[in-house]
């Protein structure tokens, strides 16, 4: 697309602009027929939000559609409408715009199929129609869209089933998906999770996901985004925005499709997107502190717990159950969350204990026991609720779990419904006035029922759906909480690299030249090119050494005998230098540059550090554990460069071999602040090839303390004039 198509595009999506699109008061719907299903679900989907504008069926052999008039054509609208939303072939939808264009409609939402997912021709047929829009003034969502829907505006032009009542909440939500936002309202209104703005985002030709994201940053009535994403089509513009949403305290929550080869197929079958290498996908959301998860049911539970409880200014959990076997199993998932259970405080203690029968104990979790349950009720109050008030008010506590609220189906008699009413009405009551937050959790994910709705609503309160999503839940939102203010957006996703296929490997010598240059520790080394050079060279470094072929056309030097570890003696050097010299001059093709002698280095820890190129991030760190390590334990941690020491240290901690950094069975700890930087500076040594870069590889990165050195390097770049002497 011209670059002055792109610039007027960019004035059709801003943030202010979508704000007008997302909130129409009028709506045309083209295309509309009683025999339409898809009109018929917007029909009802506006019903369903409480929609009260003008909805305007457009058909030109129809004079009623849903028993409402309809215009022939968009031109014959007595004022514009706000939003048309187009249902007509692909082949019509550019004369309908002109239409729209005409009668002054700015926004359009297009159904239709049949442009980018079908390959190069409808990618053609794409472009032409968003220039056409453009060149109206129309911002358009799609095409191979169903549309959206705002619960607070209450507006639907949405073109699925929106179950009702639609409940307007703070989870504002984009999908690159049409059919699975049916399944997504379906579970949030099965658990009472209210929604502010839902868009689905077809091809994304005008109006992209990061467009609506930047928007739900701005937009007041959404505390929390929930991502359905397929590819990340604009890196550094994502990065920025979540950059902005961090800074603004608002979580993003993200469920990435394509993590599979299968997966990666079927996004491109679908909307022609290219879901990306996952792993790299992976690192820039954890750099960015966005919250990836992997399911619905995940990724609305996190939302809703970050959405509508108070957050947790710590990890130190309270836990008040009527449940032995729930204190079970929340112990369990705290541990894998990472969420301490500490003692109760005295004055806690001795709060609680007169609450519950002579055989419990009063312990964190705390089980009430249903020893109240068989006792005649003398007020809504029970046991457990009067043990959550004590649990909050714990000064060594920073939130507490309480799961001592169950909800009937079925509304109860009145004298059960009154009671449970004053029960919810305290419990709301409570919660919003503890010192600390009380997160409300059910046992298990089962939908919450009308009447519990009601029983929820009037005490405010909302409840998680089962204990096992409301510990991943808030897993999620505890790291969340603790990486804010880190994300780097401004400098991910520079661009992809303009390196080409089939590299040129560097001499190690020359390699090790680059690292040094930038910084980074390297083994000292000599290039030799004689026996004698070579022993006299061992005797300045240090006897034993190691001896390695140096030649940029043999990049995996052990496997045809090019390096010798050890010699100890004149003699044994001058065996290894021809023995590693017969080995480079057997290969063909290969330019001998000389003889590498370095000292060998025992004991300690090594370590690969590594920088390649994704074709849409950039290049990318990663970090792991080393030698022969690195292919069994398969144990990396990965980033987008440029990386920063303190991320670096993160990098090293989520590795499962971090343990042997901090000097596990008694070997000496690594000095992680010597490590980090070291590897940063190796980002450096790829940032200073300039696009080129191919690979850059050392491997082992040895560390023995405070030692830290480059033992082996490998660089690989486009550029053959790069490569080195």
């Amino acid at each position: 697309m011209p670059a002055t198509d792109a610039d007027l595009i960019r004035t059709l999506v801003t943030p202010e602009r979508l704000r007008e699109f997302f909130a129409p008061r009028s709506i045309a719907v083209v295309g509309a027929s009683d025999t339409s299903g898809w009109a018929r679900f917007v029909a009802a989907s506006c019903q369903a939000a409480g929609f009260s504008g003008p909805l305007i069926p457009v058909h030109p052999a129809h004079r009623t559609v849903f028993g409402r008039p309809a215009v022939a054509s968009l031109r014959d609208l007595a004022e514009p409408v706000d939003v048309a939303f187009i249902m007509a072939p692909a082949g019509a939808v550019e004369s309908v715009l002109d239409d729209a264009g005409a009668a002054g409609v700015r926004h359009a939402i297009v159904l239709a199929a049949g442009y980018r997912e079908l390959g190069e021709p409808g990618r053609a047929a794409e472009q032409r129609m968003i220039a056409r829009a453009a060149a109206h003034g129309i911002t358009v969502l799609g095409p191979n869209c169903l549309g959206f829907l705002n619960a607070h505006a209450a507006a639907a032009p949405f073109a699925l089933t929106v179950p009702p009542p639609l409940l307007a909440g703070p989870v504002g939500i984009a999908l690159q998906s049409g059919a699975l936002a049916s399944v997504v309202l379906a579970f949030a209104h099965a658990h009472a999770i209210g929604v502010s703005t839902l868009a689905t985002m077809g091809n994304e030709a005008m109006i992209a996901a990061t467009d609506v994201l930047e928007y739900l940053i701005e937009d007041d009535a959404t505390g929390v985004i929930c991502l359905f994403l397929e590819q990340i089509s604009d890196p550094a513009r994502f990065a920025r925005a979540a950059e902005r949403a961090d800074r603004a305290g608002k979580p993003i929550v993200v469920l990435k499709a394509g993590a599979s080869p299968a997966g990666r197929e079927v996004a491109l079958a679908h909307t022609g997107a290219v879901a990306g290498d996952d792993a790299v996908v992976d690192a820039v959301l954890r750099q960015l502190n966005v919250i990836r998860v992997t399911s619905i049911e995940e990724l609305l539970s996190t939302a809703a717990l970050l959405g509508y409880d108070r957050w947790p200014a710590g990890r130190r959990m309270g836990v008040v159950t009527a449940s032995g076997g729930a204190c079970d199993l929340i112990a369990d998932r705290a541990a894998a969350e990472g969420v301490e259970i500490p003692e109760f405080a005295p004055e806690t203690v001795a709060a609680i204990d007169p609450l519950i029968p002579p055989f419990a104990s009063v312990r964190n979790p705390l089980d009430v026991t249903g020893y109240f349950l068989a006792n005649r009720r003398t007020s809504a109050l029970t046991a457990v609720d009067h043990a959550l008030a004590a649990a909050a008010a714990d000064p060594g506590l920073d939130f507490v779990l309480f799961t001592g609220l169950t909800l009937p189906q079925a509304r109860p008699d009145e004298t059960a419904a009154a009671v449970l009413a004053e029960r919810a009405a305290w419990l709301g009551e409570r919660i919003a006035s503890a010192p600390i937050p009380v997160i409300s959790v059910a046992h298990t994910c089962v939908d919450v029922s009308e009447y519990g709705r009601e029983v929820l609503d009037r005490g405010s309160i909302h409840m998680l759906g089962g204990i096992d999503l409301g510990m991943t839940a808030l897993g999620h939102a505890l790291r969340w909480l603790e990486n804010r203010g880190r994300p780097q957006g401004t400098v991910i996703g520079g661009g992809p690299a303009r390196s080409a296929a089939g590299g040129a490997p560097w001499s190690e010598a020359a390699a090790r030249d680059l690292l040094a240059g930038s910084g980074v520790p390297v083994v000292p080394g000599e290039l030799v090119n004689s026996a004698d050079a070579a022993v006299a060279a061992a005797q300045r470094l240090g006897l034993p050494v190691v001896l390695k072929v140096c030649s940029a056309q043999i990049t995996h030097k052990s496997d045809i005998g090019g390096v010798a570890v050890g010699p100890r003696t004149e003699e044994e050097v001058r065996a290894a230098y021809a023995r590693v010299t017969a080995a480079g001059r057997g290969v063909p093709g290969a330019r001998v540059d000389g003889v590498l002698v370095s000292p060998m280095r025992a004991g300690g820890l090594e370590l690969i550090a590594g920088v390649t190129v994704d074709p849409t991030f950039g290049p990318v760190l990663a970090v792991g554990l080393g030698g022969v390590w690195v292919e069994v334990l398969g144990d990396t941690s990965l980033r987008v460069l440029p990386v920063y020491p303190g991320e670096v240290k993160r990098m090293l901690g989520e590795l499962r071999g971090s343990a042997l950094l901090r000097g596990a069975r008694g070997s000496r700890p690594a000095d992680l602040d010597a490590l980090a930087e070291a590897i940063c500076r190796l980002g450096d040594a790829a940032a200073a090839l300039d696009g080129s870069l191919r690979a850059l590889e050392v491997n082992p990165l040895w560390v023995d303390g405070d030692q830290v050195e480059a033992l082996d390097v490998l660089i690989v770049t486009a550029d053959r004039s790069k490569e080195g002497p």
